[in-house]
Parts: C-alpha cells; structure tokens; sequence
C-alpha cells in the first residue's frame, strides 16, 4: 500500500520559550493546545446538542404546525444553506483567517433556532431552519482550517475523535432531555433553549483562535487576503444552493409541473457541483477527488435514513418522542468509539480497510432499521443496528476529515474543507429529497395524530421502506469508494 507524503502543515508557531521546547511530546489538552481544544470541541458540543435535540421534537414541531407533508424540507432546508455557507467560509478562511467566519456562523446559527422557536407555520420553522443552517456551513469549514492551521498533523485525528467524542453526551441526554421537553413544556422551548449554549464557545475559542489561526498563510496567502472574494466561486454558492432548493422542491411536490423547477435546478445545480469540488469526483477519481466523494456518500446515506427513524417509531410502532429519541442515544458513543479507533496510530496504515468496514457496518444499519415495522421485530432493534452504523460512521467520517486535511497545502485547507462539507450537504439535500419524494409517493405524508396514537395501524409502512433499503445501497457504493482513496 502507498503512503501519502506529508505536506507543509502551515501549523502557527506558538509563543512562548516554554511552551515550543517540545512539541513532539503535546497533546491536544497539553498547554499549548489545552484552551483552543476544549473551546472549539464546545462549539461541536453545541452543534451535536441541537441536532440530536431538534430531531426528537421535529416529528412534534411537524404535526403541530399541520407540515408533516414538509417533514424532509425541515431537514433539507438546513443542508441547503449551508452550501452556500461552506463555500463563503472557505473563501473567508483562506483570504482572512476563520475567526470571522466562526464568529458570523455562530450568531446565525443561534437566530436561526430562535426564528423556528418562535415559528407559527411550517413554512416560518422551514426558514428558521434555513438560517441555522448557513450559520451551521460558516462554522464547519471554519473549524476545519482551524484545525489544519493550529495542530501539527500528528494531533489531528486526535482532535477529529475529540469532535466525535462531543456528541455522546448529547447523543444520552439530548433525546431524553428534549422529549421530556417536548412532552411537559413544548417543542417550541427545545429550540428557544439551545442558544444559551452559545456564549461559552464564544469566550474560550476565538481569542485562541485569533493567536493561533488568524490571518493568511505564507505569502501565497497574504496576496489572497488582498484580493477580494471570488466571484465566480460565489456566484457558484448561489447556484447550487439555488438548485438544490428547487430540487427538493419538485421531488415534494409529485405532479408534472414540477418537472419545470426540477430541470431549472439541475441546470444550476450540476456546472457548480463541476466548479467547487475536485475534477473527477464524481467518477471517484483516486485521491482527494474519492475522499470528497466518499464524504457526501457516507453522510448522504446515513443522515437520510436516520431522519425518517424518530417519525417511522412514533408513527408506527407508538412510542412517545422521547422514546423514540432514546433509540438513537447509543449511536453517539458508538460513533466516537469508532472516531476514536482511527484517532490510534497503530491503526493508521489500514485506514482505508477500516473504512471499508464502517460502510459495510453503515449500509447494514439502514437496511435493518424498517425490519421494526413489522410488529413482530421488538423495537430495540432500531437501537441496536443503530449503535454498530454509527461505529462505522466514527471510521468513515473522521478519517475522511484527516486525509483531507493530509492531502490539502495550508493555503488551500479552506476550499478543500468547504469542498468536503459541500459533498456532505449536497448529498443530504439530493438524499433527502429522494427519500422524501418516495415517502411522499407512497402516502407517507398522510400520516396524523390518530395514526401516531393508533401505533400506525393508518399509516404507510411502505412509505419508510421506501427511504431505508435505497439509502442502504448507497451506503455499500460506498464500501467501493473506500478502495480508491489513496492515489498511485
């Protein structure tokens, strides 16, 4: 097997006599590194909170807001954006430093949660969605050149299990605390609440980040900071944020004039896939081009299966949201278990191997999970498949973030980052809205209140299977992808 050269990291120096004697010896939590660390892991904190919270109350917020018909958008409404927040951040980062782009994303992020909070109509909480979601594409990418600036390459998976490792707690007590929310005091108080969480990261994270990662890198970087944003690039943000919105717009809508907004997003949306990720992406050309690949397939798969579990267990077998949310919780320690499996060094010359597995381990999940509705299959079920593909997907995902990161020159850490982020969103987006086309097909959005308090007997069984066993084969192209991420 080869091995990739390593390349300039573009780490910042660290001040200080002492703190630079031996860096060889650091950990992410050593001195050097111990504040930055525990402040942007908080700000990974506040993401996976609100995405492990927000899920167990949308089945509610949906219902309540007469929108279970729009269920997907409220999902595809927050990758959507993001898009164009990804490419916005790598730009930002690479020409100025991530610190703006942290700092913007966060306040987005939180007035987008106050804005579906305070929603009165699906189509308000899809917005409000919306907004969080571009804050939520800032903060990503931002975190991501960060990280390549900030930690010697030798720390990086470390600092990736660090990011994994932040959701277990979220992943336990978000779903109880959210469904116990929802259920005693509203769904509403689920999103109004999370914003406070925003003040810690801001106070620990940025003033390191300023220190360590601000500004551009090497003199390609200082001319680029000079230069204004690229337009072509931006112009192709809003083109592929423009299509995948009126994507996911005809494949809700099943009726033949939808096929006019269908075809105008397709012909935005495929020159700017073309023009923001690596030549040969889509033919998994070997390398960085299937590292960027292998991101959207992975993320694609699983979070458009997991989307539809909370709604398939309320609706069909009866639980209550924050049961149904409780299905879910493992997942989060088997992911950093699996996130921290790739983190060991011994592991790394079979990286790609692990890879391979945790799509195998990913694609077994999804095809599992709809074997609940049969009332026959107990519902612990769901939990358990769950828990071994979110393993796989602690192998797949943070390793995918640190052979980027490997194969990226520190000027260009920002485009590459927001070309990974751009797979990932974009594949949830097109995923979703497959998914959702087909739920909706098969009358998967007639489903109500009686049905949920019947335990499904009026529901559309047919309408879940129709998202899970797609989604499991996607997952298993994956599985092939993993075998073309190191180049020649």
């Amino acid at each position: 097997m080869t091995t990739l050269e390593p390349r300039d990291t573009g780490v910042a120096d660290v001040s200080g006599g002492s703190e630079t004697r031996d860096m060889s010896t650091n950990t992410v939590l050593s001195r050097p590194f111990r504040s930055l660390s525990i402040g942007i892991v908080s700000v990974v904190l506040l993401i996976a909170f609100e995405a492990t919270a927000v899920g167990t109350a949308m089945p509610v917020a949906a219902r309540e807001l007469d929108g279970v018909s729009l269920y997907a958008f409220a999902f595809s409404g927050y990758f959507t954006t993001s898009l164009f927040g990804m490419v916005l951040a790598g730009q930002w980062s690479d020409r100025r430093g991530p610190l703006g782009a942290l700092t913007a994303g966060i306040g987005a992020f939180a007035a987008g949660l106050l804005l579906a909070g305070t929603a009165s109509a699906m189509w308000v909480f899809i917005v409000g969605r919306a907004v969080q979601g571009f804050g939520g594409g800032l903060v990503i990418v931002a975190l991501y050149v960060v990280v390549g600036r900030a930690y010697p390459e030798r720390l990086r998976p470390s600092i990736m299990a660090a990011f994994a490792a932040s959701w277990v707690v979220p992943s336990v007590v978000g779903p109880l605390a959210s469904g116990a929310v929802t259920e005693h005091l509203g769904w509403r108080w689920v999103f109004i609440g999370i914003p406070v969480l925003v003040v810690f990261p801001l106070a620990l994270a940025l003033p390191q980040i300023r220190r360590r990662a601000s500004g551009p890198v090497g003199e390609q970087g200082a001319r680029a900071e000079q230069a204004s944003f690229d337009r072509r690039r931006i112009r192709l943000a809003l083109g592929i944020s423009l299509g995948a919105g009126l994507l996911q717009y005809a494949a809700q809508d099943l009726r033949w004039v939808s096929l006019l907004p269908g075809a105008a997003g397709a012909a935005l949306l495929v020159p700017a896939v073309r023009g923001l990720l690596p030549r040969g992406t889509y033919r998994a050309a070997r390398g960085l081009p299937s590292v960027v690949l292998l991101r959207g397939v992975a993320a694609g798969s699983f979070v458009a299966a997991e989307s539809f579990v909370p709604l398939m267990l309320v609706t069909q077998r009866g639980l209550s949201p924050t049961l149904a949310g409780f299905s879910l919780a493992a997942g989060g320690a088997t992911w950093a278990l699996g996130s921290w499996v790739q983190s060991r060094p011994r592991v790394a010359p079979y990286r790609e191997r692990l890879m391979t597995l945790g799509m195998v381990l990913v694609a077994a999940a999804v095809a599992t999970a709809p074997s609940v509705l049969i009332h026959a299959v107990p519902v612990w079920t769901v939990a358990v498949a769950w828990g071994f593909g979110c393993f796989g997907m602690g192998l797949v995902i943070a390793s995918t973030s640190v052979l980027l990161l490997h194969l990226s020159a520190p000027e260009e850490a920002g485009a590459n980052s927001a070309a990974l982020q751009i797979s990932d969103a974009l594949a949830n987006v097109l995923l979703l809205a497959a998914g959702g086309a087909a739920f909706a097909a098969l009358g998967g959005g007639t489903v109500t209140h009686a049905a949920t308090a019947s335990s499904g007997s009026g529901a559309h069984p047919a309408a879940f299977a129709a998202v899970f066993l797609p989604m499991a084969g996607v997952a298993l192209v994956g599985a092939w992808v993993t075998t073309r991420l190191r180049e020649r």
